[in-house]
């Protein structure tokens, strides 16, 4: 109970912290809510309770998916100007490639090999939800989810610093400067702050949450109807698809509340996935997907970088697209101060959602292709 009572009310406390505290408000929610979770399961003599995290970690990805989704104008997906997308697109590859040129070297320290590729591209794609997404879908151990978990922690931490501080600096002694363009016409989400739960986004949260459960009902109507069981797959997929189609309709991507309703979930997945991150765990034989995830990561941001510079691609483009598919939008907001460059908030936040909504797709593809090959 206390456990999950952590997990849920964690969020509001970081967005209350990152209002009124200037190093919290550097640092973010989603930091914050991962770092509690990372010291409650670290602190010495506390037990965490994997199941019921890993229960909170499932039921929150359901949920947000569609929620996050609603608010996707898929024409801004095409209207981002061609250097954008591109960046968006290369960094999507990247991933791809990455996860499955190292999983392949990897394929015989582990049997889950094409399973943690797969989630790995659906991290790097779109953000550790995604990765979560991924993970349940293909019915990879709990074991081996956590101890990934964990190793992601350590390798994205460590490149979050980077672009918070050098990367900017480093990447434009070899990439363009940015030039302001038509990149500022999107409109901006407002982020994760208490303010913006007010009385009049009630309504609107409680019809995009009642949306999103028909949705996870009808979901698993699909699966139940094409598998005769609930396939995590099939459910995670239709409820990807059905959050999509329903942006469609300008009543649902114009309530505004469902996207702040979403971060809200995403932060309580945080909390439950930083619970799971004992990094004690990877100083034994474990430490093998520690360098399974920092090799993948490293080579995805090496080969997006360099063929952003082979694209004559601007620096902060290429490292705004690179936070929106490694991290997602949350992320978008903290990075952009850092490169000092407001413009790219919003195309940043319109990259960060349509990674999560191909990060399961590309995911589960790259692990299925890869276990096809591996025989």
């Amino acid at each position: 109970m206390i456990q999950a009572l952590l997990c849920i009310a964690t969020p509001a406390a970081a967005m209350w912290a990152c209002e009124r505290v200037k190093l919290f408000k550097l640092l973010g929610p989603v930091v914050l809510c991962y770092g509690v979770g990372i010291v409650a399961a670290n602190l010495p003599g506390v037990r965490v309770d994997q199941k019921l995290a890993m229960t909170l970690n499932e039921g929150a990805v359901a949920l947000a998916i569609p929620l996050l989704l609603f608010s996707t104008d898929l024409k801004k997906w095409l209207a981002l100007g061609w250097k954008l997308l591109l960046s968006f697109t290369l960094a999507c590859v990247a991933a791809v490639v990455a996860a499955g040129g190292v999983a392949w070297l990897f394929r015989h320290q582990t049997d889950e090999w094409w399973k943690v590729a797969g989630m790995l591209v659906g991290v790097y794609v779109g953000g550790t939800a995604n990765m979560s997404a991924v993970g349940l879908a293909l019915e990879t151990k709990t074991e081996t989810f956590v101890l990934l978990s964990a190793a992601d922690v350590v390798a994205g931490g460590a490149w979050l610093l980077v672009l918070l501080t050098v990367a900017q600096r480093a990447c434009g002694l070899f990439l363009r400067p940015f030039t302001a363009d038509a990149h500022h016409d999107f409109v901006e989400h407002p982020g994760e702050t208490l303010s913006v739960w007010t009385k009049k986004h009630v309504p609107a949260m409680v019809t995009g949450f009642a949306l999103a459960v028909a949705m996870g009902l009808v979901a698993a109507g699909v699966s139940v109807g094409l598998h005769r069981k609930l396939d995590v797959m099939t459910v995670l997929l239709t409820l990807t698809a059905l959050g999509i189609l329903a942006s469609l309709a300008p009543q649902v991507r114009a309530l505004k509340g469902p996207y702040e309703l979403g971060e809200y979930v995403l932060l309580v997945f945080c909390v439950a996935v930083g619970s799971l991150a004992d990094v004690r765990q990877l100083a034994g034989g474990s430490a093998m997907l520690l360098g399974f995830v920092v090799a993948v990561m490293l080579t995805a941001i090496t080969l997006h970088l360099s063929l952003c510079w082979l694209f004559r691609i601007d620096v902060d483009t290429a490292l705004i697209s690179s936070t929106a598919t490694i991290f997602g939008p949350a992320f978008i907001g903290p990075v952009s101060a850092a490169l000092k460059n407001r413009a790219l908030v919003g195309p940043g936040l319109t990259m960060g959602l349509a990674g999560i909504a191909l990060g399961t797709w590309l995911g589960v593809a790259t692990a299925q292709v890869l276990r096809a090959l591996g025989g």
